[in-house]
């Protein structure tokens, strides 16, 4: 499964913007938005996440 933003908890920092190998994370009105076609699972972003709002499904 795909990673998972929650929204209230993303500051939109691009922390996983910067350490997406697929280029599955984008910044859209300030949060983070993840293309679930292009993640690849690998779970890359989700220690990144100074506000723990991503999580692996």
């Amino acid at each position: 499964m795909p990673a998972v933003v929650e929204a209230e908890k993303c500051e939109g920092c691009g922390d996983c913007v910067d350490v997406c190998p697929t280029e599955a994370i984008v910044i859209e009105d300030g949060k983070a938005v993840i293309n679930e076609e292009d993640c690849a699972d690998c779970g890359a972003c989700e220690p990144v996440c100074p506000t723990s709002a991503i999580t692996l499904e």
